[in-house]
């Protein structure tokens, strides 16, 4: 697929329990009003969710023994998080989600995890607007808007669960 070819292109429309939305989480409240979200459009389209963690590596090679440690200690963090995050799926859309942890830089992760599902459709993250644009969503404006072959739904942290529902 090129870069510029929209990733469904030519593939027919909506096709029920066929649409995934994926939603990029971390331990911050804007992450779970994303997650909301992305559970009521799956619910109201008969759609799934996938939630994905990346851990970012860590370098400390010269100490492998504490390198090793942080790394199994990030992974067991990511598994604690997706696994409450998955019952507030569970919840809200009737559905247990798809887990993905994935291990390096963040934009290459949600990219690669977007290529390697045919089945996602759009991609959801939570924005914290108290603190401007946050890392991840700067870097998705900046970098990725460009490789993104599906849409990007930015989430503010402040809304309502009320309003979630009014949209979606």
């Amino acid at each position: 697929m090129s870069e510029t070819t929209p990733r469904h292109a030519g593939r027919p429309g909506h096709v029920a329990g066929q649409v995934k939305f994926l939603v990029c989480v971390d331990a911050s409240p804007p992450s779970r009003v994303a997650v909301h979200y992305a559970c009521r459009r799956a619910k109201n389209t008969d759609g799934r969710v996938a939630l994905l963690h990346v851990v970012q590596p860590v370098d400390f090679r010269q100490w492998s023994g504490v390198e090793h440690m942080m790394r199994e200690e990030q992974l067991e963090t990511a598994e604690s998080l997706l696994n409450e995050l998955a019952q507030d799926v569970n919840s809200w859309a009737g559905v247990m989600p798809e887990l993905l942890v994935r291990e390096g830089r963040i934009g290459d992760e949600i990219l690669g995890a977007v290529d390697d599902d045919p089945l996602i459709d759009l991609l959801c993250v939570g924005s914290n607007p108290a603190e401007g644009r946050g890392k991840l969503v700067s870097w998705l404006a900046g970098h990725l808007a460009g490789r993104l072959t599906i849409p990007l739904v930015i989430i503010p942290g402040t809304i309502s669960d009320e309003d979630i529902i009014n949209i979606t």
